[in-house]
This record gives structure tokens, C-alpha cells and sequence, in this order.
């Protein structure tokens, strides 16, 4: 899937909420928790971990709702670090259930955190590409997700959230 579109789209819109709630500071942690943040509520949303109950995951909008939210955070943290010139979502393979996935995740994350570079950043791409291939969901949707999100985002900036 193509990247350009998504740094660029983020960029704007990290500009206008930096200038609109007055962020003068590096926010770079605030962003890497988000994500972490972001990434625990999609497990949430997938029920995949909860061995003790028999509820089924939530609906598919909420999951890709989910998804796109820790997408903008990915992507944020990757224009902090100059590395928006990441031009198509990285492939790679992850071994795994979905429950494996996401610990692994975070552990990509984690590690982004703590060392900045371009391979720990594709890292996390990659493991977010393994759990949209385990969650069913294409790139057609999130790209069609993060669209809409993208536009809420805005219209949450103007009216107070």
C-alpha cells in the first residue's frame, strides 16, 4: 500500500492540531504511548486474549476504527523522526496467533521508542500489516478508514474535544 498519501494527510494534520492546542514542545512519548494506547484498545476490540469469555469480537467498523487510530499515531511518530519518506507499507512475515501478534507489536514499538531508526520503524509496519492479515481487514479499507478518521480528527479540533 502506498504511504505518501497517509505522511502527508498526518503532517497537515499534526500541524493544525500542534498550532490550534498551542504544542510547542517534543511530544514524540506523548505519541509512542498514544500508540501503545491505541494498539491495547484494538486488542481490546478483538477479544482475542479473552480466553475466559465466550463474547465475540466487537463489530467490524469498531475494529477498523481501532486499527486506523494507532495508524495515525505510526505515522506521526514516523514524520517526528524524519522517516515519512517511507514510500509503501513495508511486507514481511510474522509467526503467530493474533494474541502473539500483538505482543510482538508492542515490542516493536517499545523498541522504536528507545532506537529511532528506519528498520525498527518498518518493523512496526510490518507487525501492523500482520494483524490487519489476521483481523481480515484490506488496505483498501484502512486506506477508505483513515480517510474518514482523518476528517473527524478536524472536526473534533473545532469543536473543543
Amino acid at each position: 500500500m502506498e504511504l505518501t498519501k497517509l505522511f502527508t494527510m498526518q503532517r497537515e494534520l499534526d500541524a493544525y492540531i500542534q498550532k490550534k492546542q498551542f504544542v510547542n514542545n517534543d511530544v514524540f512519548k506523548e505519541k509512542g504511548l498514544a500508540l501503545l494506547v491505541e494498539l491495547a484498545e484494538l486488542a481490546n476490540e478483538t477479544r482475542c486474549f479473552k480466553f475466559w469469555s465466550s463474547k465475540g469480537p466487537s463489530e467490524r467498523k469498531v475494529i477498523l476504527e481501532e486499527y486506523v487510530d494507532s495508524i495515525h499515531f505510526l505515522l506521526s511518530l514516523g514524520i517526528e523522526k524524519g522517516l515519512d519518506t517511507l514510500k509503501v507499507w513495508p511486507e514481511g512475515e510474522v509467526e503467530g496467533d493474533l494474541t502473539s501478534v500483538f505482543i510482538q507489536t508492542i515490542s516493536a514499538i517499545q523498541e522504536f521508542m528507545m532506537n529511532t531508526d528506519k528498520e525498527s520503524y518498518e518493523n512496526i509496519w510490518i507487525h501492523y500489516g500482520a494483524i490487519a492479515n489476521r483481523i481480515g481487514i484490506s488496505y483498501i479499507e484502512i486506506m477508505s478508514a483513515y480517510l474518514e478518521k482523518n476528517e473527524e480528527n478536524y472536526k473534533r479540533q473545532q469543536t473543543g474535544y
